[in-house]
């Protein structure tokens, strides 16, 4: 302990100072549960206002009011706290992976361009229903009326195209990978 604090609590003894402290839990407790309104962060508080107080216990001025000072403390390390926490960002670890990884766009291009050669490639029946189904969003009976045919037939071509794409697709990929 410091010069200034033996001179300072000269007139009252540290147990005493202590013992005072000890009594004004329960106000602190009651006041920092109204600032903070949940019972964890509110003992949090009185915890670090009492440990600043003891570690600050020689700039208290004997015969002042002790409450007073106490008090002051606990408040001011709360409005800290809070200026302190509206700075910083809470961190989520998924949200910063969801943010950190950006998928491949160079191969987006090349993907299309498969997928446009292949359609191309389709008989005009097919690609018809393929555009129709899986391009413009229609219902098998929707594009059965604009293709006037039976859905049957409809269900038969989207198959028959969707299985050649994916043969295209295949084919150009294993070229490119032999390349």
């Amino acid at each position: 302990m410091s010069e200034t604090a033996s001179v300072a609590l000269a007139g009252e003894d540290l147990e005493s100072f202590k013992d005072h402290m000890v009594t004004l839990i329960p106000s602190l407790r009651a006041f920092a549960r109204g600032l903070c309104r949940h019972r964890e962060a509110a003992d949090d508080l009185v915890q670090e206002a009492m440990m600043r107080a003891w570690s600050s216990r020689d700039s208290f001025t004997p015969g002042s009011n002790l409450r007073a000072w106490m008090f002051t403390i606990l408040r001011n390390h709360f409005y800290t706290t809070i200026r302190k926490d509206g700075r910083s960002v809470t961190w989520d670890p998924e949200a910063a992976e969801r943010i950190l990884i950006q998928e491949p766009e160079q191969e987006l291009p090349l993907h299309l361009e498969d997928v446009e050669r292949a359609l191309l490639e389709l008989p005009d029946k097919q690609r018809e229903m393929l555009l129709l189904v899986a391009g413009s969003g229609l219902t098998y009976e929707e594009a059965a009326q604009i293709a006037e045919c039976n859905i049957g037939t409809v269900k038969s071509r989207l198959n028959r195209g969707r299985a050649a794409i994916r043969a295209v697709i295949d084919g150009a990929q294993a070229t490119t990978l032999a390349r």
